[in-house]
């Protein structure tokens, strides 16, 4: 510092001094060499993290040097603590007293070592110290429940708890009749089987839970854009700190609680804190405050964080919520009500076994393996007339236990989890169940255009001014030039970040700013930072979707000239405008004439007829606004200047073509609802192939229609229903259009997927059967009120979301057609049986481990089934279509035939056909019925197609749960002997069995060649009812008289 004030002091003393040459050339060239060192010095402190700038004044300012550290230096040191008095609950009260004792937002800024421009420092040990302070922005969770309380909840089952009762008064009575040595076998065998069902239940259920908790987790990772080092960037919501800076814009959830210190008509929506929907406006000096869980609705800024997670308003409304989530999805409830028919089903059928038992057990005709009465009618005791009540309620429980399809919810949930968990790797983020089995019965999709159907990486290709195509910008006016970096420049929410003066810019914002910005840099030669510099932002009026433009009200720094900028759609721009600048070299005001007007329209006309998005640039001059009244001075937009226009360029996604042809293929019609001009919109729909080339915009039945939102909105109800249908694209559409024509499509009977990424676009997301939210550009708001979030803003991925919600229905009726098979056939089989002989073909630890296998086993096998491309060239399953539908019905009572003819005939005749003993028989009847579920899984796999085979060596799980289920029943059958209650089997024998339950294949095959109608058989019903009726004499006599 010394140097520079010598160096200062010469330069006064050589300013009043005689000219002498020598001398001012020797003083020159000390000022050279100390301007060199003084450089070098500055480099090297540089390098060491601090340095010292020099500001050299002009000769009527007061020389002086300073020191001044940058500002991350100065505020290295946090000056505030969470529990200090004033800062303590700020935003969460709303201490505006305390905000101003600690200095408004400059004041916060600065005790919490950060700054507006700047940001925190954002190093590694920086975010760490915030941290550990304040602590992280995390909500405290509701404990997952432990597999212990997964085992409780299996076991909770009233049939299975009556079953453990029964195996309790089995074991008591087993071991006082034939003591502890081999008493205990029955009752012990009873436990481990309901210990074993219940088990495998509990480990299936437990893994599904911990994979839809990490789902949850991946939902709730929002990201937010923060200022770091003064740099933009994309940080998760849960990596926030106390003392960041966080850009918000409309649409946004604000991430933690946090005060304004920068920003332009700010309204955010408290409803979700307060109730109150009415919107708030958000200042830096009389309501700064803003909590976490509130909208952004309008405007822009930045927000300082001042608490985070459990510290602020929302993460105290988290601790109380503790309940779980367990409202069933849509498929469930209908599943529930089978289940229940099903058991009562079941329940009657063990009502009449237990009778028929008990009868027969108590007159004597029961038998055992020697021939000898089971009850003593001559000796009566207690003891046995208890047990053998207990060992026929125990038979007859088993099959209520059995014919209960308990398995159908674990069956849906699987589906669920195991598609959910699928379709987050293909980028489809599921935020609510029911979303996945709704996608499988769309019939309309309403897509967007940007982003969606498009790449969304936009380029400036095209540039007019006035009524020229300028060559380059060399050729325009240097005040035309000035006034259009203002326009690109400052009205705007995106920003360049310039790290040095080598390195690109870096720019941050949508793709549309992203593109405006680009080309304001390469092509205007925009320095983003001296324009901020030399320009004050006075008024912002946001982007909406309804207004389809912004505004700023900007100063000019040097000559206080101030000027109104608007930008956004050409035509809605252009409308507002009475003059336009041309593109000579004078950049002259010219009126805007009727013929001028046309030739404009021409050129926007020609840019979207390119499949151009084109944006026009205005401008007015404005009387100069006095101190205080930024906030109420409104933005002119009449009588605009044309500043000029620009074309954006944002091709088709090359997967999106075949994707809409899939979609056509499988009975769902794509409509594109967009903001864009018609022109482009039709281009951009006839390169994606939702139109053809020809389709009009007329009235003829067979034609597409190309239809703008304002005539759509001019129109009667009954003549929107009318065109829904027909209806192909949807230009210049408000978010409400899209909500109509939403709620038309589904009073026609669609079933309706939306797209939406707009804040407005809330309504149609939430009246939709599914809303799908854009993970990239979609804001806070959308995604909330949307059932799936697109993570890669793909139609290809709203596709994909259609083929997985239809493999979810599919699976799930594979399921219940391999379910009801068994359930059918152990039913028949053993009430026939009981009815016959007085005796089950199965024990209660055999039909345990039959329910173990249709159950859990038979879930896990076929509700894990990827989609296949046969799913989308089947017309949409309707929201009321039948579960079980006809050929199901054909295919599982075949099968089920099959099984009880074989059985029967093993039950009644299998000892004198094979020559074995009672209980040997007994055990092929059990193996070969095992063995013809597991030969039916393949059957189950596919519904109507005659290959079963196909694709399955692709299922890893199909073949896992089949390999295991073949290895626990040979170790049932070889090894478990006391525990199963069978007898070895010779190769022989197995072989019987396995060709017993092999011929279920070929029925399988030939089965499906027997046509079924596609109507169920209650329609068929009500409509021959219907036309027995209307033929009949007496009801066309009724008429008559009526008449």
């Amino acid at each position: 510092m010394e140097s520079a004030d010598l160096l200062v002091s010469a330069g006064r003393s050589s300013a009043s001094a005689t000219w002498q040459p020598a001398k001012q050339w020797r003083k020159a060239m000390n000022v050279i060499r100390t301007c060199h060192r003084l450089t070098r010095l500055a480099l090297l402190m540089r390098r060491t993290g601090s340095y010292v700038s020099i500001r050299i004044h002009s000769d009527d300012d007061n020389f002086a040097t300073s020191s001044k550290p940058p500002v991350t230096a100065a505020l290295e040191n946090l000056s505030v603590s969470p529990d200090d008095a004033d800062f303590k609950d700020l935003v969460k009260e709303k201490r505006l007293d305390c905000f101003r004792r600690l200095g408004g937002a400059a004041g916060v800024a600065a005790k919490l070592a950060s700054n507006a421009e700047t940001g925190v420092r954002g190093g590694e040990e920086d975010i760490l110290r915030r941290r550990e302070a304040f602590g992280s922005n995390t909500f405290p969770k509701r404990k997952p429940k432990s597999f212990l309380r997964h085992i409780y909840e299996a076991l909770s089952d009233v049939f299975l708890l009556v079953l453990l009762v029964c195996a309790a008064v089995s074991l008591v009575f087993g071991i006082k009749e034939h003591g502890l040595k081999d008493g205990w076998y029955d009752g012990v065998s009873i436990f481990l089987a309901v210990l074993l069902v219940s088990g495998v239940s509990a480990v299936s259920n437990h893994g599904q839970a911990k994979r839809f908790d990490r789902l949850a987790r991946a939902s709730d990772d929002i990201a937010v854009t923060v200022i770091r080092a003064g740099r933009r960037q994309e940080a998760s919501i849960h990596d926030l700190v106390v003392g960041d800076a966080v850009v918000l814009k409309i649409g946004d959830a604000v991430p933690a609680d946090g005060v304004l210190v920068e920003g332009h008509a700010v309204q955010v929506d408290e409803s979700s804190m307060t109730g109150e929907p009415h919107p708030v406006d958000v200042d830096r000096e009389s309501c700064p405050f803003l909590a976490s869980g509130v909208k952004v609705i309008d405007g822009y800024g930045t927000m300082l964080v001042t608490a985070v997670g459990a510290r602020t308003a929302w993460g105290e409304m988290m601790r109380t919520i503790t309940r779980e989530n367990t409202e069933p999805t849509p498929l469930q409830e209908r599943l529930e009500g089978l289940t229940s028919a099903i058991g009562k089903v079941g329940v009657a059928v063990a009502v009449l076994v237990f009778a028929v038992l008990a009868a027969r057990h108590f007159t004597g005709s029961t038998k055992d393996e020697q021939g000898n009465p089971l009850f003593q009618k001559n000796h009566v005791t207690f003891n046995s007339v208890f047990s053998g009540l207990v060992g026929i309620f125990q038979q007859a429980v088993t099959i209520i236990v059995v014919a209960i399809p308990e398995g159908l919810p674990l069956a849906v949930t699987l589906t669920l989890a195991f598609s959910m968990k699928r379709m987050v790797k293909e980028n489809a983020l599921v935020r609510r169940l029911s979303a996945c089995e709704t996608m499988g019965s769309v019939t309309a999709i309403c897509t967007d255009k940007t982003g969606t159907l498009t790449l969304n990486q936009m380029k400036v290709t095209d540039f007019w001014v006035g009524n020229d195509r300028p060559a380059s910008t060399a050729a325009v006016a240097d005040t035309v030039v000035r006034l259009l970096r203002q326009g690109a420049g400052l009205n705007t929410t995106g920003s360049v970040y310039r790290p040095d003066n080598v390195s690109p810019p870096e720019i941050s914002g949508s793709p549309t700013e992203k593109a405006l910005l680009s080309w304001a840099v390469e092509d205007l030669a925009m320095d983003a930072g001296l324009l901020k510099r030399t320009c004050k932002v006075l008024r912002v009026e946001a982007f909406n979707s309804d207004k389809k433009r912004s505004g700023v009200l900007v100063r000019d720094n040097a000559t206080g000239a101030v000027t109104a900028h608007w930008k956004g759609a050409a035509e809605m721009i252009l409308a507002n405008c009475s003059t336009f600048v041309g593109a000579s070299s004078d950049g002259a005001v010219k009126e805007l004439g009727a013929e001028q007007r046309r030739s404009l329209e021409k050129v926007i006309s020609d840019m979207a007829a390119g499949s151009l998005r084109c944006i026009a640039f205005a401008y007015k001059p404005q009387q100069q606004v006095q101190h205080g009244q930024q906030s109420t001075t409104k933005i002119e937009d009449e009588d605009l200047t044309l500043l000029g226009f620009v074309g954006l360029k944002d091709p088709c996604r090359p997967e999106v073509k075949a994707s809409i042809l899939a979609c056509t293929k499988a009975g769902v019609a794509v409509k594109m609802v967009t903001g864009d001009n018609v022109l482009t919109a039709r281009a951009i729909a006839v390169e994606c192939g939702i139109i053809s080339p020809w389709s009009g915009n007329n009235n003829n039945s067979d034609d597409d229609i190309v239809i703008e939102g304002h005539e759509f909105r001019a129109m009667s109800e009954k003549q929107q229903l009318a065109i829904a249908d027909r209806i192909k694209v949807m230009a210049r559409s408000l978010p409400m259009d899209k909500l109509t024509l939403v709620q038309r499509l589904k009073q026609k009977g669609h079933v309706v997927a939306v797209t939406g990424d707009g804040t407005n676009d809330a309504p149609a997301l939430k009246e939709a059967d599914v809303g799908l939210s854009m993970g990239v550009q979609g804001t806070e708001v959308a995604k909330e009120s949307s059932d799936i979030v697109i993570l890669n803003d793909n139609f290809a991925t709203v596709v994909t979301a259609t083929r997985w919600g239809r493999c979810v229905f599919n699976n799930i009726q594979k399921f219940i057609q391999f379910q009801l098979t068994v359930n059918v056939a152990a039913l028949v089989i053993n009430f026939v049986a009981a009815l016959t002989s007085g005796k089950m073909p199965l024990t209660t630890v055999q039909l345990l481990w039959v329910n173990l296998i249709m159950d859990t086993m038979g879930a896990l096998a076929l509700a894990t089934d990827t989609p296949t491309e046969e799913l989308m060239r089947r017309p949409p399953v309707g929201r009321t279509a039948p579960l079980i539908s006809n050929a199901m019905w054909r295919n599982l009572l075949a099968q089920a035939a099959f099984q009880v003819a074989v059985l029967l005939a093993l039950q009644y005749r299998g000892r004198e056909i094979l020559g074995i003993g009672e209980k040997a028989n007994g055990t092929v009847i059990f193996n070969a019925f095992v063995l013809c579920q597991v030969f039916n899984e393949f059957n189950a796999r596919e519904i109507e197609r005659r290959n079963v085979f196909a694709g399955v060596l692709r299922n890893r799980m199909f073949l896992a749960i089949i390999a295991v289920t073949i290895a626990m029943q040979v170790l049932m059958v070889e090894l478990l002997t006391r525990f199963a209650g069978t007898q070895r089997l010779t190769l022989a024998q197995w072989g019987v069995c396995v060709a017993i339950a092999a011929v279920s294949w070929p029925i399988g095959w030939a089965v499906k060649y027997i046509p079924v109608p596609d109507r169920t058989l209650h329609q068929i019903l009500t409509t021959w009812r219907k036309s027995c009726f209307s033929s009949s004499p007496s009801s066309k006599g009724w008429e008559l008289d009526s008449h």
